[in-house]
């Protein structure tokens, strides 16, 4: 399924302007509280313009709305959520996608993380397991404008070898171990961004990044709290 038109603009997203500025007041002091950890005291200016600019009002249900700018998780419906926004700012800015780079996305939700992603990468290929978050993301990123994204329904485990490789992959779930067809479809040079880890043990957010040679280096950035990465039975993978 293919999201078409161009992406929001600023205009149509006045009537929460000063949310929106509260939200990324708030998303820059964690920048600077966590900046010990996460080796990053402040956004991108790239990435900070992507984050200002999304509607994030358009990506949660009617009853969150007012909810919509507040730096934290919120429900979706069907067990899922839309991520606290200084946890979808790091994950991007950890990223670095650079313009004209083919990105892609392991668990699409309502399609806010994609929407961000696409104000910043070429291409944005999103893989969503539940099958009516998938269909209405694909109409929500539509009726936006975001032409540049791309959805599927199916297990995003194995990734989407079709349209590999990609220069940098985030994974919006937390799988129990990090899944080697992600690895395989990274670009030499490329970055994956995953939380890693069971429900009870806990989770942390791992930067992967692969050497020239194929190898690849792995660093602990935050511990974080994501719904599992599951398969279609729901289990854990």
């Amino acid at each position: 399924m293919l999201a078409t038109g161009g992406s929001m603009t600023a205009g149509a997203q006045d009537g929460f302007a000063r949310e929106r500025s509260r939200m990324m007041e708030e998303i820059a002091a964690l920048m600077r509280e966590t900046a010990a950890e996460t080796g990053r005291a402040a956004l991108s200016g790239r990435v900070a313009a992507a984050m200002a600019k999304v509607p994030r009002h358009e990506f949660v249900p009617d009853g969150e709305k007012r909810n919509a700018y507040a730096n934290r998780p919120l429900p979706i419906g069907l067990g899922q959520t839309i991520s606290q926004p200084y946890i979808v700012a790091l994950m991007t800015d950890l990223m670095e996608v650079r313009p004209g780079d083919r990105v892609l996305e392991v668990g699409t939700g309502s399609g806010y993380q994609a929407a961000v992603l696409a104000e910043l990468a070429g291409a944005v290929y999103t893989i969503e397991i539940v099958e009516p978050l998938a269909r209405e993301a694909a109409e929500r990123l539509g009726r936006l404008g975001y032409r540049s994204v791309t959805t599927r329904t199916g297990d995003g485990y194995r990734g989407w070898p079709e349209q590999a490789p990609f220069d940098a992959i985030m994974v919006t779930a937390a799988p129990r171990e990090v899944p080697q067809p992600l690895i395989d479809q990274l670009k030499p040079g490329g970055r994956l961004v995953v939380p890693v880890g069971g429900q009870v043990a806990g989770q942390t957010l791992l930067l992967i990044e692969k050497r020239p040679d194929g190898t690849v280096a792995r660093r602990e950035v935050l511990a974080v709290r994501f719904v599992p990465l599951t398969d279609k039975s729901g289990r854990q993978q």
